[in-house]
């Protein structure tokens, strides 16, 4: 064996000691019940990953409503049940209401634009937006009928397929986007448009490869990186 394997053999057992350590000291402490998690991987080998919520479900049967998860190294609250969010949301709406850091966004994003930043940076720019959109006639009268318009175009939509069960969901996706963009740029599209269809493709995509396995892997190698660099 060679130096350097020898080297690199030290370096991952101290890594993993020092990562043992630190959930060790951290087990529970001011956190909700859970189950007992293993060293780097946590809970995930308990986790349907297809159906995660199914999961959390059985689990809130044993530990409450309100429990930790270990996504790798890193610790989750799961809240549980219609009652348990709402009473979260309603009450506690203040200590709820930043987004999900999740690294892979926050290194692209460094924290900024609307649907990844948090606290004042959020603040910011959603006043922006808020106040941008209203110039263009959001929450006036103009928003009104530019609502009842596409509604008018919808219930055709909808008529056109005589009855027949038919996917709805683009239909009414393209329906909600044409509202703004009809504020923003002034027109509309069909709903078979592939301007349109191709910009809806892209956002679900985006939201696809968002919960994709790759991605919540990466989420433990930028943990790593972090730790070691």
């Amino acid at each position: 064996m060679d130096l350097i394997t020898i080297l690199l053999s030290l370096v991952v057992i101290l890594f993993l000691a020092n990562v043992y350590n630190s959930q060790k000291k951290q087990k529970y402490k001011n956190f909700p019940p859970g189950p007992k998690p293993l060293p780097i991987i946590g809970n995930l080998h308990m986790l349907d990953m297809k159906r995660p919520y199914k999961t959390f479900l059985e689990l809130s049967k044993k530990h409450g409503t309100v429990l930790t998860i270990h996504f790798g190294m890193a610790k989750v609250i799961v809240l549980c049940g219609y009652d348990t969010v709402k009473d979260a949301l309603l009450n506690h709406g203040e200590a709820f209401s930043n987004r999900p850091k999740l690294p892979i966004f926050s290194k692209s994003t460094k924290d900024n634009g609307v649907i990844f930043s948090n606290g004042e940076s959020w603040k910011t720019m959603r006043r922006f937006a808020l106040s941008t959109l209203r110039d263009y006639g959001m929450g006036r009268k103009a928003i009104e009928d530019k609502i009842s318009e596409e509604a008018e175009y919808l219930v055709q939509a909808m008529k056109s397929f005589g009855g027949k069960p038919f996917d709805n969901l683009t239909t009414l996706n393209a329906a909600v986007a044409n509202i703004i963009i009809s504020i923003l740029l002034g027109h509309r599209f069909s709903y078979d448009d592939p301007t349109i269809l191709r910009l809806m493709g892209l956002i679900n995509e985006n939201i696809q490869l968002m919960g994709s396995r790759v991605i919540r892997v990466s989420y433990f190698f930028v943990y790593v990186g972090e730790r070691c660099f």
